[in-house]
């Protein structure tokens, strides 16, 4: 076992003892460093992160790392999405294409309420833009991204009064595995705290026309508990 995995096995998620962070003048290998309590310290350390570093040059896109982490403690509400797009790499903010259009469209939001990060915080299931592979499709999220980081941030950012589970991956770490249509389907059962939503891309269009429950059901019900909370 390398020594990164010797260091990186041994760290629980718990934030204890100090905050995992990428030696410079070593790779990646991480050591313990400063008091992880404070929010600032944690979101910090994932805006330097490039343990993927190496994954991505390998990806056919081989890009660099690039944090996209748009949160801070107090929001009322938590977008929990997948993993930024290529042209939200570009441009460092979530959302930041059609999907965004299409899920602030579902959230009968405005971009100044979605960027408010008092009020909405994003924080994907991995951080980094994953790439494309050698025909032009998205990467899935690295898991180690998760296994690094989503405790702690989540920890550090507080409770929130309404999540939402948008795509699988989202769904598969917050209320476990299952199919999309089943989990959306399902929404009841979390509702009014939490609302599973599949993922706003173009490839979405069909399975929406298919389930019409979701516009006509769920969307009302999801729009009129966003404005709850945030008029609140």
């Amino acid at each position: 076992m390398r020594k990164t995995e010797r260091i990186l096995r041994s760290f629980d998620g718990s934030w204890r003892g100090g905050l995992l962070e990428p030696c410079r003048n070593a790779g990646h290998i991480w050591r313990m460093t400063r008091d992880p309590n404070t929010p600032e310290t944690r979101f910090d350390a994932v805006a330097k992160c490039t343990y993927c570093a190496d994954w991505f040059q390998k990806t056919h896109t081989g890009h660099p790392p690039r944090s996209v982490l748009w949160a801070e403690p107090g929001a009322r509400i938590l977008i929990a999405g997948q993993a930024p797009g290529a042209r939200v790499h570009a441009s460092g903010r979530p959302f930041t294409d059609p999907s965004g259009d299409r899920l602030r469209g579902w959230m009968d939001v405005d971009d100044a309420t979605f960027y408010d990060r008092s009020k909405i915080s994003i924080v994907p299931m991995a951080f980094c833009f994953p790439g494309y592979n050698e025909k032009g499709h998205d990467l899935p999220p690295p898991k180690e991204c998760a296994k690094l980081w989503r405790a702690g941030i989540l920890e550090a950012l507080g409770p929130f009064d309404l999540t939402l589970l948008v795509g699988g991956y989202a769904q598969d770490w917050h209320i476990g595995k299952g199919t999309v249509t089943a989990r959306v389907g399902a929404w009841r059962d979390h509702a009014p705290h939490v609302f599973p939503l599949p993922h706003p891309s173009w490839r979405t269009t069909g399975w929406v026309k298919k389930n019409p429950w979701f516009g006509g059901e769920l969307i009302p019900e999801l729009r009129m508990r966003i404005k709850e909370v945030l008029d609140d």
